[in-house]
C-alpha cells in the first residue's frame, strides 16, 4: 500500500508546487515509485514544472469521468525512471473531483506505487479539501511571514478534523513543517519570523528550511525540479528532506546569515 502524502498550505505563493516537484523527485530518486498528483483544476501548473506539458492527452477528470484509464493518463518522467505525473485539467470545474472518484484512482495507484504526492491547491476549497481528505501524511508549507504561518494553522485544524482518519477515529495524519524562502539576514532584522517563532505557533515536526534562492526560479522556468540542481541551496536542502522524509539524522543547514570578513565589515558589501 502506497502511503498517501499531500502538500498544503493555507497561503498561496508559498512554493507547493516546487515542494511537490522537488520532493517526488528525491523520492523517486532514492529507489521509491512515485506518483504526484496535481490537484490544482483549472490551473495546472506541475506539468510545467516537471517539463511534460506538451506530453498531456489525458488529465486526472478524464480518468475521474471515465475518458480515459489511469495508464493513459500517467506520463513517465524521462529523467527518473521510477517517478510519473498525474496532470490537472485546465478546463474543467473543480467540482468534478469527487470523494468516489479521487478514492478508486487512490487505490489503483496504491497498488503499484510506493508514495503518492498530492498537489494541493491553497486554502481550503473544493480541490484542497479533497487532497487532505485521504492524506496518510501532511507536509504542510509556510513563508515566515505572519499571515502564511497564520493561515496555515488553520490547515492544521482542518487535518485534525475533516481528513478521513480524523473521521474513522484512527491514528492521526502524520504533519510536516516546510518552511520555505528562509533569509537569514531578514530574520535578524526582524523582517521575518525566525524557525523557532513558526515552530512555536505550529508545534509540528520540522522537516525541512528551504532557503531564498533565485535557482527555484530558474529551474522552474527551465522545467526541472530544483533538487537536480545539486549545487544550489535550495535545492540541497530539499533533498536534506527527502532524506529525514526517509528516516535519516541530519541537522538543519542555511539558517544562519553569511558571516562578513574583515573587509566587507570595514567597507561594506
Amino acid at each position: 500500500m502506497a502511503e498517501i502524502i499531500v502538500v498544503t498550505s493555507g497561503k498561496g505563493g508559498v512554493g507547493k508546487t516546487t515542494t511537490s516537484a522537488a520532493l517526488s523527485m528525491g523520492l523517486a530518486q532514492a529507489g521509491k515509485k512515485t506518483v504526484v498528483i496535481d490537484f490544482d483544476i483549472g490551473l495546472r501548473n506541475l506539468d510545467l514544472i516537471m517539463n511534460c506539458e506538451r506530453r498531456v492527452v489525458f488529465d486526472f477528470v478524464n480518468v475521474i469521468q471515465g475518458d480515459s484509464n489511469l495508464s493513459q493518463a500517467l506520463i513517465k518522467d524521462k529523467r527518473c525512471e521510477n517517478l510519473y505525473i498525474l496532470p490537472a485539467s485546465q478546463t474543467r470545474d473543480k467540482d468534478a473531483l469527487t470523494i468516489e472518484g479521487v478514492e478508486k484512482i487512490l487505490n489503483e495507484l496504491s497498488d503499484s506505487f510506493d508514495y503518492i504526492i498530492c498537489d494541493s491547491p491553497a486554502g481550503i476549497e473544493h480541490g484542497a479539501q479533497m487532497a487532505l481528505y485521504f492524506a496518510d501524511t501532511a507536509i504542510v508549507v509556510t513563508n515566515p511571514e505572519v499571515s502564511s504561518v497564520r493561515d496555515s494553522d488553520r490547515i492544521l485544524g482542518i487535518l485534525q478534523s475533516k481528513s478521513r482518519r480524523a473521521e474513522a477515529g484512527i491514528e492521526p495524519v502524520k504533519e510536516k513543517l516546510l518552511l520555505t524562502r528562509y533569509n537569514p539576514t531578514r530574520v535578524e532584522k526582524g523582517e521575518m519570523l525566525s524557525v523557532d517563532d513558526v515552530l512555536e505557533i505550529l508545534a509540528i515536526p520540522l522537516l525541512g528550511v528551504i532557503p531564498e534562492d533565485e535557482s527555484v526560479l530558474k529551474s522552474s522556468n527551465e522545467g526541472k525540479p530544483v533538487i537536480l540542481e545539486e549545487k544550489s541551496l535550495a535545492g540541497q536542502s530539499y533533498s536534506d528532506s527527502v532524506q529525514r522524509f526517509l528516516g535519516a539524522e541530519l541537522e538543519h543547514r542555511f539558517l544562519d546569515g553569511e558571516k562578513k570578513g574583515f573587509l566587507k565589515r570595514v567597507f561594506g558589501g
